[in-house]
């Protein structure tokens, strides 16, 4: 006798309303919209405006969820008492509630949201307090994080100090693609020959989830990375045992680093380990991530975004 999975019978027996919401969740990770548990203030205020616009425009299609229910049973075929108006063409009051109250809702929410977003733009600051500088290169597929600093780096691992601002520097050694970290917010692009800038602040300690989201391969779905917010002083033993690594950023390492793999094939490949993950690097040269900026394009522009 031949077995039928669950959602194969429920969709025989016409059941499958009770499996939609597994379908629509089946292939969502909790970690990838962790926006709504924001980890900073960047994704704290992009929560709130969600929030606030998914709200507003609740209310703009309230007209629609109760208007066409009521027309539908006022002009059912068993109500003689409704009225035929034939040469009906024009109501001032319907006309302002289907085109009205929509306009000045979204007028009312972007003079609203301007202002802060504005204020909260990729590239400015966040703070006064002197940010921590992270330069970020793109490879396929994996990510390479610099601490000019401290002279040190680290594939596919970002670690953050809790409470500071992070000023990261985005370029990509290969086709363009997305940074993201959804607890922090603000996804931006990095591109080859270019320059971007990005400011976020961890207010939080504890592991949280970093990918990339612009396809650019086979590659592309192993294109994630952990992001571990530390406390200031774990922050700085980390960089201190990082400075202690005998796997150095050289030439032969970056070779490595620009094949076409994921990290963890990196990682086995410069530590001699199959079980390799994550490695650090230590005596990364001063102008390294200049050194890729200029590979592609001399002018090194600078952009936001």
């Amino acid at each position: 006798m031949t077995r039928t999975s669950p959602i194969a019978s429920a969709l025989r027996h016409g059941r499958l309303a009770g499996f939609l919401p597994i379908l629509l969740l089946s292939g969502c990770q909790a970690d990838h919209i962790s926006f709504l548990d924001p980890a900073g203030p960047i994704a704290a205020l992009q929560k709130h405006w969600f929030m606030l616009l998914t709200g507003g425009l609740l209310l703009v299609i309230l007209p629609v969820l109760i208007g066409v229910p009521l027309s539908l049973w006022h002009y059912r075929a068993s109500n003689r008492k409704a009225r035929f108006l034939p040469d009906w063409d024009f109501a001032l009051p319907l006309e302002f509630l289907v085109w009205g109250f929509p306009a000045i809702v979204v007028i009312a929410f972007s003079l609203l949201v301007w202002g802060p977003e504005r204020r909260f733009s990729p590239e400015r600051d966040i703070g006064d307090a002197p940010p921590l500088t992270i330069e970020v290169v793109a490879l396929n597929w994996k990510w390479l994080f610099i601490y000019p600093d401290a002279h040190v780096a680290s594939l596919d691992h970002l670690v953050l100090p809790q409470g500071r601002e992070v000023e990261f520097h985005l370029t990509s050694d290969a086709t363009m693609q997305s940074f993201l970290i959804p607890s922090l917010g603000s996804q931006i692009y990095a591109m080859a020959g270019m320059v971007t800038r990005l400011h976020l602040e961890a207010d939080r300690t504890g592991r949280l989830l970093g990918e990339n989201t612009q396809f650019n391969g086979m590659g592309f779905q192993d294109q994630k990375f952990p992001v571990d917010v530390v406390s200031p002083d774990r922050f700085a033993h980390w960089l201190s045992d990082a400075g202690a690594s005998k796997l150095h950023l050289d030439s032969a390492a970056w070779e490595v680093l620009r094949r076409q793999e994921n990290g963890q094939h990196s990682a086995r490949t410069l530590l001699h380990d199959p079980n390799a993950t994550m490695p650090v690097f230590s005596s990364v040269p001063a102008h390294f991530f200049q050194g890729v900026v200029m590979r592609d394009d001399t002018a090194t522009p600078t952009h936001s975004g």
